[in-house]
């Protein structure tokens, strides 16, 4: 008999932040629901989402779940790996009940932390707008290293050139590509 495959990559946005539990032996394992828009519109043009329980499971090697926990909350796109999982348990009536649901086994963050916040500028480098030394011990933006050139990093800020460097005349014919 040949295996089966049962390979999950699913990319969406958690509808809520991931709950975070320990086991008695104290292993720390997430579950979330994922939103996965669908390819497809509805007859309003809306677009349509399938909702889909993930675990997540701390390893001997990793923290997965507790990584999971701390950096993504709800509304983050992230991408995930795993496989599905159907598992069964006596319910309170007694009748098994039967439980599908994706077994993640790695993520990725597909979003900034500014992006999610929608503020460009966030934390400590956040331009002070009208800042001086009066105004007391507030952090001050951060300089940005330049693209190219000859600069050189002195106290406060990058100095620029004495001469501009020449513009080079490069054709689309010189180029390797």
């Amino acid at each position: 008999m040949s295996a089966g495959i049962n390979n999950v990559v699913l990319v969406g946005r958690l509808t809520k932040d991931v709950n975070l539990r320990t086991t008695k032996n104290g292993t720390a394992v997430g579950t979330f629901t994922l939103a996965v828009d669908r390819s497809t519109k509805d007859a309003e043009g809306n677009r349509e989402a399938d909702y889909i329980n993930c675990v997540i499971w701390n390893t001997k090697y990793s923290k997965k779940a507790e990584n999971l926990a701390t950096y993504a909350h709800k509304g983050s796109m992230i991408g995930i790996t795993g496989s599905i999982q159907t598992r069964h348990y006596p319910g309170k009536d007694g009748k098994e009940v039967y439980v599908t649901e994706v077994m993640c086994h790695d993520f990725k963050l597909l979003e900034s932390q500014r992006s999610q916040s929608g503020d460009y500028y966030s934390g400590y480098n956040a331009p002070q707008s009208g800042f001086n030394q009066a105004q007391g011990n507030q952090p001050q933006p951060t300089p940005q290293a330049p693209q190219a050139g000859n600069f050189s990093r002195q106290a406060g800020g990058w100095s620029t050139p004495a001469q501009p460097e020449p513009d080079i005349n490069v054709s689309s014919d010189d180029l390797p590509f």
